[in-house]
C-alpha cells in the first residue's frame, strides 16, 4: 500500500530524551516540600481551572458548550478525589 504522505522527519526533542533523564530545572518541584502542601497547590490549581472552565462554558453554545460543562465536570471529580486525599492526611475532628 502507497502513503499518501511521507513520515515527518523525527523531532530533536525526540532524540534528546534519551540522552538526558534529567529533568529541566525550570518546573522541578523541591524534593523538601511535603505532599500536603503539594495536594493543597493541585487543588488550588483544580480550582481554578474550574473557574475558567465554567467561565468558558457561559459563553459557549451547543457542543462547544457541552464539551466545557464535561471538562469542567472532570475537574470537579479530580478536585473530589484530591480533597478526600487531603481529608484522610489530616482529618477534621
Amino acid at each position: 500500500m502507497i502513503k499518501p504522505s511521507p513520515n515527518p522527519p523525527a523531532s530533536e526533542t525526540a532524540e534528546h530524551i534519551g540522552a538526558s533523564s534529567r529533568p529541566c530545572p525550570i518546573f522541578t518541584i523541591r524534593p523538601d516540600v511535603d505532599s500536603e502542601t503539594l495536594l493543597v497547590h493541585a487543588y488550588e490549581t483544580l480550582a481554578s481551572a474550574n473557574v475558567m472552565a465554567t467561565e468558558l462554558s457561559s459563553i459557549l453554545t451547543g457542543p462547544t458548550c457541552n464539551l466545557a460543562l464535561g471538562i469542567q465536570q472532570m475537574i470537579v471529580l479530580a478536585q473530589l478525589s484530591v480533597n478526600r486525599v487531603l481529608d484522610q492526611l489530616d482529618p477534621q475532628q
